[in-house]
């Protein structure tokens, strides 16, 4: 090449591709360099100890019975828990051996029991800590706590029966009482039936959410839960005692007929049976813990479907073929995790609500009289938020030694804009008033503005009248977070041929949360679409139009599809998950006829009223966007009209 009017050669040896990102990644001087340079790699056993992440000289030391049994540390770890128990169970030992070996492996048995008997005995000793959920990160540490024999101590847990089927639950209680018997106290933040009538004392707060909670209705033994205490209905008596309940559907839907068929799946401990999904359905995947219900649905058939419909770059795990992915327009996994990683989302913006009260706020006279225009609304631009917080409404105070914390702007109030945006006001609430609101409260408010109270409308139907519009997103539970997904879906338009993944989304959920959120999941239904739910929720279970269940064990031992079927069939089956279903449906009928059952089909107006209240919002959306086109000067078509 010519540089400064003379002819520069250079040579330098090109390794390839390989060597080039190697390159980069050793020699990273941020980490965002060496992220991008991942994006090329995939994790993969080391191929010198082939994932042991030991030398040769430590994998020669093997123990076990005969030469064909034994196994080195790398080999024990790869076993799942329960196999591992029964190895330890019948290692023999001779001699001086035995006398070493004995006071170990007592506490290696001991240790496993303690495992085994809070529900995680699928996991390998090898698991990655990072790969674990909260649920079982949780039981493993109160596996340990079990193994110290201490007293006296007062353990506060959180939800422990996340992730376990029911048959686990039983073990998972008497692990508790066990810390209960050496003289312990235990605190368990719950919503599962079972766990909570297993109680000797239940505290019971509500009587709603938000601000309609925050009272303690009653203290007592579970049986001795009144309906009615301090002035409050107790919802959580009424579900224990059968004066409320979910009642099964009238009908099952019967689906379109259409099918996607996933072949091959050999994913972790997938056996490769083929795995029959059908469409128009609310579909729920269950079986035991570890039994391989993750790596079918979320780790192998929605990144298949997401590369195929949105060329998404997720590598789903090994399978053959599928035939069918075309019979669905789109596929969208709603979990809970955070809507918003910042104190600036909240579910205004999320949803996309924000937007609409920034036009409106934009199109009140005294906005136009001052020249302000939907920017001026914005608290994440400049211009109309406060300057010291920059519209995050908080401020960070350092606090050397100890963690930062957060406090209320000083100058705004915590209001995030400043006192001259302030001053517009919609019926007498500045845009800050506005974001302070409930859903509830602002449907009242905006009952005549036909496209905010569409978004509301959504919000409320999923159980979330009670949550602010403008509350930080990092303060919402995971199943708030996961239920504003799923308003912000029934918001948008849809073909109806929409396929949902959701993974235990009763997680963290009462059980009149879960009562709104079936509904919602039959709303979408109702309009053609497939819901497939990952769940051990019997109340779930038993409202689905078809069942898959996996199992029999979890881990190796796990994998197989067991059944395919409805929740009546299901329960006449073998499987672990058929017998609890059964006496879960037996109870079911003993309440049929109860006056205060509460009928699913009824939690939700018919898809026909649905659609009528749809299509007149429609009608009042467009007149309302016509008008602002024409206010704007730009030109209206009609509809069957060509432009």
């Amino acid at each position: 090449y010519r540089y400064k009017k003379r002819e520069v050669r250079y040579t330098h040896r090109f390794g390839g591709l390989k060597e080039h990102l190697w390159h980069i990644y050793d020699n990273a001087s941020s980490s965002k360099q060496k992220r991008w340079a991942e994006r090329f790699m995939r994790e993969g056993p080391c191929p010198a100890c082939d994932g042991g992440r030991l030398k040769p000289e430590a994998l020669a030391y093997r123990i076990g019975g005969n030469a064909t049994d034994e196994k080195n540390i790398a080999e024990l770890a790869r076993m799942d828990l329960r196999r591992l128990e029964d190895f330890f169970a019948e290692v023999p030992f001779a001699g001086q051996k035995a006398q070493i070996a004995a006071p170990i492996v007592k506490e290696i048995r001991e240790r496993l029991s303690f495992l085994t008997g809070v529900g995680v005995g699928y996991l390998t000793l090898d698991r990655q800590a990072r790969t674990l959920s909260g649920g079982e990160s949780q039981r493993i540490r109160l596996a340990t706590q079990i193994g110290t024999q201490l007293t006296g101590v007062l353990y506060v847990l959180d939800e422990p029966s996340i992730g376990l089927h029911p048959r686990d639950h039983h073990r998972l209680i008497e692990s508790l009482k066990g810390l209960r018997d050496l003289g312990n106290s235990v605190l368990v933040v719950e919503h599962d039936r079972e766990t909570i009538e297993a109680a000797d004392f239940v505290v019971d707060l509500g009587p709603g959410a938000g601000r309609n909670g925050g009272h303690l209705i009653s203290a007592a033994p579970p049986d001795d839960l009144p309906l009615r205490h301090n002035g409050f209905e107790s919802l959580t008596a009424q579900y224990l005692k059968g004066k409320k309940r979910i009642a099964l559907p009238e009908t099952r839907q019967s689906g379109t007929g259409e099918e996607i068929v996933l072949k091959g799946a050999t994913g972790h401990n997938l056996k490769g049976e083929p795995f029959r999904l059908p469409l128009g359905k609310l579909v729920c995947v269950s079986g035991v813990s570890g039994s391989g219900k993750s790596s079918l649905v979320s780790q192998t058939l929605y990144p298949i479907l997401q590369r195929h419909h949105h060329n998404a770059k997720t590598v789903p795990l090994h399978y053959d073929a599928i035939e069918g992915e075309d019979h669905i327009d789109k596929v969208i996994e709603i979990s809970q995790q955070p809507i918003g990683r910042t104190p600036r989302s909240n579910p205004a913006t999320y949803t996309g609500l924000m937007d609409y009260l920034r036009d409106l706020f934009a199109d009140l006279p005294e906005s136009k009289m001052r020249g302000y225009t939907k920017t001026r609304f914005s608290f994440n631009t400049k211009g109309g938020r406060c300057k010291k917080c920059t519209g995050a409404g908080i401020v960070k105070l350092e606090m050397n030694f100890l963690p930062d914390t957060y406090v209320a702007c000083d100058e705004c109030d915590g209001k995030r804009y400043n006192p001259e945006t302030l001053e517009v006001r919609y019926r007498d609430h500045s845009m800050a008033d506005v974001l302070d609101l409930t859903v509830a409260e602002a449907l009242e408010l905006f009952e005549n503005v036909p496209r905010i109270k569409r978004k509301l409308r959504t919000l409320d139907s999923v159980g979330l009248g009670y949550i602010h519009l403008g509350q930080q997103s990092t303060t919402l539970s995971g199943g708030e977070a996961q239920r504003v997904k799923l308003a912000k879906e029934l918001s948008r338009p849809g073909t109806g041929d929409t396929l949902y993944i959701l993974d235990e989304p009763t997680t963290g959920l009462h059980f009149e949360d879960i009562r709104h959120l079936l509904g919602v999941l039959r709303a979408l239904v109702e309009k053609g679409n497939t819901v497939v739910v990952i769940e051990h929720n019997l109340d779930v279970l038993k409202t689905a139009d078809q069942l898959v269940d996996l199992g029999p064990e979890g881990g190796a031992e796990g994998g197989h599809l067991l059944f395919e079927g409805t929740p009546e069939e299901m329960a006449e089956s073998d499987t672990s998950t058929g017998g609890f279903l059964k006496e879960e449906l037996e109870r079911s009928a003993a309440f049929a006829e109860e006056d205060e059952d509460v009928d699913l089909d009824a939690m939700t107006s018919s898809a026909d009223d649905r659609a009528a209240e749809d299509e007149d919002l429609d009608e009042g959306v467009a007149e309302a966007e016509e008008a602002e086109a024409r206010e704007n000067g730009e030109a209206v078509v009609e509809e069957g009209a060509v432009a």
